[in-house]
Order: C-alpha cells, then structure tokens, then sequence
C-alpha cells in the first residue's frame, strides 16, 4: 500500500526558512514523479511543485517560484521541499504525493509563518 509521511514543517517568522521531506514506501520511488501540494482549512488543494523522476525537471506555482526548490534522492526515498523567504500567505498543511497512483494521502506537516 502507499504510503507517504511527511516532516519537518513548524513555525517560522516571515522571511524565515523551512526545509519539508517526505519519505514513500509501497511503490517504486524512482519511477514516479512526485509533487507537494499545500491546503488550508476550507480551501482546494493547491499544487506547489513538481518533479521528475530523474530529478532534472522541475516546476513550480507561480506563488512559490523562486522562493521554494524541491529536489528527491531516489536512493533514500524522499522527496524535500526547501522553502526560503516565506509569507505569512504561505500558512498551510504541505502533502507530497506520488504521480499516478491512487491511494490515501498521509497526514501532511503544517507550516505557520507568523511574527
């Protein structure tokens, strides 16, 4: 079964920096490309960042651009999200989840960015 955990989300002044991972199990890592996305209470999930399998290709919400960087290790399972001069408008659960799979999302990490 899939499964994906998410960590490292927290509270962090605005302008701060956070670093987001996420480990997958159940499937073959490497051969799917993965994605974060973030929600907040009541709102539609939003897609904030892509890559490919190999890791060479890359895309971002226009929100984040510049400002975040996903990357994967295909040896370790994981998929990082690192977000730097973050706003308060960045408030939200961030979920990564696999390409072409259905299956249960996990719990996500929550980010607050509050002075």
């Amino acid at each position: 079964q899939v499964q994906v955990v998410e960590s490292g989300g927290g509270v962090v002044q605005p302008g701060g920096s956070l670093r987001l991972s996420c480990a997958g199990s159940g499937f073959i890592f490497s051969t799917k490309a993965m994605s974060w996305y973030r929600q907040g209470s009541g709102d539609e999930r939003e897609l904030v960042a892509s890559i490919s399998t190999d890791g060479r290709s890359t895309t971002y919400a226009d929100s984040v651009k510049g400002r975040f960087t996903i990357s994967r290790d295909n040896a370790k399972d994981t998929v990082s999200l690192q977000m730097n001069s973050l706003k308060p408008e960045d408030t939200d659960v961030y979920y990564c989840y696999p390409w072409g799979i259905v299956g249960p999302w996990g719990q996500g990490t929550q980010v607050t960015v509050s002075s």
